[in-house]
């Protein structure tokens, strides 16, 4: 049985980890669960799965929860930094998953790794932010990092374990595109959230369902399969898949390719980071091949999707540009979703911020926090001009 401790229970990678537990009781056992301010979510998980910790980041949200769980004796509920900090750590938990999108997964995460848990994430912004140090962190405290962004997953199933780097020609990062992929330069300028948040194939939390319609999400998938398989930036190539079938692709120096296929799921990635090595059966839908009459594929468009050159321009200077690019994403992101500034004006705002930033290479992790703090500040500033 192993047992495991969710950062994030109440978004949808949460939930769905959740699903997937429920489904094997005598494989899994929960012993801390964490989220923002879901209070009746997170109380009706406390019931069912009996954690022996439950934290919310939101102090009134924490103690309203811990009314509500009064009758619970086994169960304790804490707040804000240091109960995510706790549930991160907890003694119990082999295997911490990381499903706080954005920057403040980024010390919880830390802090499970210098505990010595194995990591299984989706928070792609922890490693666009301070991939390095993360590795380094990993490294230094023998703990596996697993992925569960899909088509970080599908690399990481379609390379050897232990890989070689040497052996790899380029990974090819497959993206459906987006609802925009075939929109016109000139009706984006008009794109509501609304119709930002109708993804065609996957159903995901709104930062990341904007971010998919920006292409911003493939570009932190490129800075974060540079740093999570430690590789350059000239071996990462986009290609986009409308099917979203082929959810990455591994070409090695020989020319064979492996690609990882399955219909547009989550809950296979996220099973398969909580099962690692082993593979159980999942209830999700099968491929059927004598329904699929092609597959397609297309260069990704720099032009329509601006956000993509920012993400590369941010992985080749490096240092701290990349912390800006994604927290400066978050903040535009939610501008938009709230009406404060138009669809184009995402990639702009972020350009803005990125161009005012002093990079500073080789940065220790109180400078990654304050550069993540200035960006969100000046981010804002911008917006308010």
């Amino acid at each position: 049985m192993k047992n495991i401790a969710i950062l994030g229970s109440t978004g949808s990678i949460g939930r769905s980890a959740l699903s997937i537990i429920e489904t094997y009781p005598d494989l899994f056992t929960i012993s801390a669960l964490a989220a923002n301010t879901s209070v009746d979510l997170i109380e009706q998980q406390a019931r069912q799965f009996h954690p022996k910790l439950v934290a919310l980041y939101d102090q009134n949200a924490a103690k309203l929860l811990q009314q509500r769980l009064s009758d619970l004796k086994s169960v304790e509920v804490m707040s804000g930094e240091m109960g995510i900090s706790a549930v991160a750590t907890i003694e119990e938990a082999e295997l911490v998953l990381e499903a706080m999108g954005g920057s403040i997964g980024l010390l919880p995460t830390l802090e499970a790794i210098e505990a010595g848990k194995d990591l299984a994430f989706v928070n792609k912004e922890v490693l666009v932010m301070c991939g390095s140090l993360v590795q380094r962190t990993a490294k230094k405290h023998n703990v596996k990092l697993l992925p569960v962004d899909s088509e970080i997953s599908a690399i990481f199933q379609c390379l050897p374990n232990p890989f070689e780097k040497d052996k790899i020609h380029k990974l090819i990062l497959t993206a459906s595109g987006g609802p925009f992929r075939e929109t016109s330069s000139d009706q984006l300028k008009d794109i509501t959230p609304e119709q930002a948040l109708k993804h065609p194939n996957w159903e995901m939390g709104n930062k990341v369902t904007i971010d998919s319609a920006t292409m911003m999400n493939k570009g932190l998938e490129v800075i974060e399969a540079k740093y999570f398989f430690e590789l350059e930036l000239k071996e990462i190539e986009i290609v986009v898949h409308a099917e979203s079938i082929i959810h990455s692709m591994v070409e090695f120096v020989d020319g064979s390719m492996l690609a990882q296929l399955s219909i547009p799921d989550m809950r296979l990635p996220i099973q398969y980071a909580l099962t690692y090595p082993d593979r159980l059966e999942n209830p999700a839908d099968r491929l059927d091949f004598s329904q699929i009459r092609q597959f397609n594929f297309e260069p990704p468009d720099f032009k329509r999707f601006p956000c993509l050159d920012l993400a590369y321009t941010a992985a080749e200077i490096g240092g701290t540009l990349p912390i800006v690019l994604s927290s400066s994403d978050e903040v535009v992101v939610d501008a938009f979703l709230n009406r404060q500034i138009g669809f184009m004006d995402i990639p702009i705002i972020i350009r803005r911020a990125m161009d005012l930033h002093d990079v500073i290479y080789e940065a220790e992790l109180d400078q990654i926090l304050e550069v993540n703090r200035w960006a969100r500040e000046i981010t804002s500033k911008i917006i308010g001009n």
